[in-house]
């Protein structure tokens, strides 16, 4: 069984392994180009005939040798193969690029054709493309690649760079092709937007910070304008040229943003450089939008001159801002500033042609500007923290000082507040003793005075004990929140009615108890309180002041929230205002004093024949 499987496990590697195997078994091919011609199509794309072939050089554009065509061109390239053995081995084809869309055949069979080849005209102008040529297609002699170019005037129409040959060395030029013309850019695309979306982020939460926000807006012109290496389409425009206007017009507004954006990052005042500088970019976008088709190549070529000169230019004036501030924030943009000024000088000289090199390096500028903007705010942080920090020290060393600063605050008004408890006891042991202890005395005096006889042993002692009671209630008047209020309106005015009654009988003074049967809503037990000391006051008064023949009492609830006691006699009376404002009254200082603690009003108006007082509280409904 051991032998079984180790032959089953031979026979799977070796049938796993055997593509591989026949792979590298085959033989390697080259290819060798013996001629590259050029030729005008006809509008419906049909290749030219005999006697209309140009020589060229590949890469080519046409608009040197066809000023101001756009259209089809058809470009044939002769080639023959030469592989070790005859009629066997493979042949690869790359293409850097169609300028602007295309198909290809090869010896007459078509082996790819971009989507769109009219207006909206496929873009495979930055778009490597890889084949491995099928055996089936290939020749033994000379081999024909044709190839159909669908252009744009005045967008450099024509054909790149042609590769055949060995599979494996076509396909790693396909891979570094692919690399510089779409993974960079992606690459770029994708840290600018991130590094865009960060800064926006910043600026919404802290508007204030507006270098962040002139970041976010620069990238996103840079997105706009870098992704259209990257786009196959171009959508949303209906034709080639305005995807071209919109482009260059994206390009114009990123250099005004990067310029505004490296100014704020600076701290550099420049009102007027700012005005010219978007009097100048309106400028350019007219002549963009407006310049009419058989112009605009000539348009283009001078406004992304004149915007790179912008470009160039503030590239090289905050070098010299850094220098003189010397801040490392502005030393880092600065070096970074001189980084784009190398690597974006360089391109824009190849894309001049007038330096032949197949290196762009504008891509790698996003990896720089995101070392240098992580730098920058990395730095911005550090020194945030540390201002955070001291801030920190300088609020707890001001808590420390005020903390001892309200301490003694807080003991000086103890102090006060233990002098101002003692006025009030005292004040209110005043008033208790005026409104109760002081209400009896009067009574017993009358009692006394308009007795007719020497008072008796026992009612002089019944004096003494309610006097002693009257002194009880005024010491438990501090406990009175505690007290149960009375089930009822004439419950509560009983005791009252019963220690009045008595003398106002002896002095026939007549009295009328208007009470209702149930509360509405109960009073609290300090109103309650309030309201008794109010009418022991009042009646005490109409004893010592009105000589009244006649006493009404009565208590009304109007509303369930609200509660009125009305006492009126027909008593000399009194001029209210004189008293109040002479102040000679303690009684009525006392009972306007202790109505309006307990949150009501009073309200007493007099005149000769008539003495109203009226006690007004707001009631809150019982809790539960």
């Amino acid at each position: 069984m051991r032998w079984l499987a180790v032959l089953w496990l031979a026979l799977w590697l070796a049938l796993w392994l055997a593509p591989a195997w026949a792979q590298q078994a085959e033989p390697a091919c080259t290819a060798q180009v013996l001629a590259v011609q050029v030729a005008r199509g006809d509008a419906d794309g049909n290749r030219p005939g005999p006697g209309q072939w140009q020589p060229a050089a590949l890469p080519d554009d046409w608009s040197a040798r066809w000023p101001g065509y756009g259209g089809t061109a058809w470009y044939r390239i002769d080639w023959q193969r030469h592989c070790p053995v005859a009629g066997a081995g493979q042949v690869a084809l790359a293409l850097e690029s169609v300028i602007m869309a295309g198909e290809v055949y090869v010896n007459d069979e078509r082996i790819w054709s971009d989507p769109q080849l009219t207006e909206p005209l496929s873009r495979s102008w930055n778009m490597p493309r890889y084949w491995l040529i099928p055996q089936s297609l290939l020749r033994d002699g000379v081999n024909t690649l044709w190839v159909r170019v669908v252009g744009v005037a005045g967008q450099s129409p024509g054909l790149g760079p042609v590769y055949l040959g060995d599979p494996a060395s076509i396909l790693r030029r396909y891979e570094d092709l692919w690399w510089s013309h779409r993974s960079l850019f992606t690459l770029n695309l994708i840290v600018s937007a991130v590094m865009g979306g960060l800064c926006f982020c910043i600026w919404l939460m802290r508007r204030e910070q507006r270098t962040y926000g002139w970041y976010a807006l620069m990238a996103l012109f840079w997105v706009m304008f870098i992704a259209n290496v990257l786009v196959t389409s171009p959508w949303p425009f209906p034709d080639s040229v305005t995807a071209a206007r919109a482009n260059i017009m994206a390009l114009v507004l990123y250099v005004a943003c990067f310029c505004i954006f490296t100014w704020r990052f600076g701290g550099q005042s420049l009102p007027r450089a700012e005005k010219a500088l978007w009097m100048l970019s309106a400028a350019l976008l007219a002549v963009m939008a407006f310049t009419p088709q058989a112009q605009l190549p000539e348009a283009q070529l001078a406004v992304v001159l004149i915007v790179s000169a912008i470009f160039f230019i503030n590239c090289l004036q905050f070098p010299v801002h850094a220098w003189r501030t010397r801040r490392p924030e502005h030393g880092m943009m600065a070096a970074c500033l001189l980084i784009f000024f190398g690597a974006s000088a360089h391109d824009l000289l190849r894309m001049l042609k007038l330096i032949d090199s197949g290196n762009t390096y504008t891509p790698f500028t996003s990896v720089v500007v995101t070392l240098c903007m992580s730098a920058v705010l990395g730095l911005r942080h550090a020194r945030s923290v540390r201002r955070i920090e001291r801030f920190n020290q300088e609020l707890a060393d001001g808590i420390e000082q005020a903390r001892t600063e309200l301490a003694t605050t807080l003991e000086r008004e103890h102090t006060l507040a233990l002098a101002n408890a003692r006025l009030q006891d005292r004040l209110q042991i005043a008033h208790d003793l005026h409104d109760g202890l002081g209400g009896s005395l009067v009574r017993m005096m009358a009692m006394v005075e308009q007795a007719s006889a020497p008072v008796p042993r026992q009612q002089f002692l019944s004096m003494l004990k309610l006097l002693r009671d009257d002194l009880r209630q005024t010491i438990d008047s501090g406990s009175s929140a505690g007290i149960k209020v009375p089930a009822t309106p004439r419950e509560w005015i009983a005791p009252l009615r019963h220690r009045f009654m008595q003398l106002f009988d002896e002095l026939g003074i007549g009295a009328g108890w208007r009470f209702p049967e149930q509360w509405r809503t109960p009073p609290s037990a300090l109103q309650c309180m309030a309201l008794t000391r109010l009418v022991e006051e009042s009646l005490v008064n109409v004893l010592k002041h009105s000589r009244a023949r006649r006493v009404e009492l009565e208590l009304l609830q109007p509303e369930s929230g609200r509660l009125e006691l009305r006492i009126e006699d027909d008593g000399a009376g009194f001029d209210v205002a004189a008293v109040l404002r002479a102040g000679i009254s303690v009684g009525m200082r006392s009972m306007h004093t202790r109505i309006a603690r307990v949150g009501g009003r009073l309200d007493v108006a007099s005149r000769p024949g008539q003495t109203v007082l009226i006690a007004t509280l707001e009631l809150r409904p019982p809790l539960g």
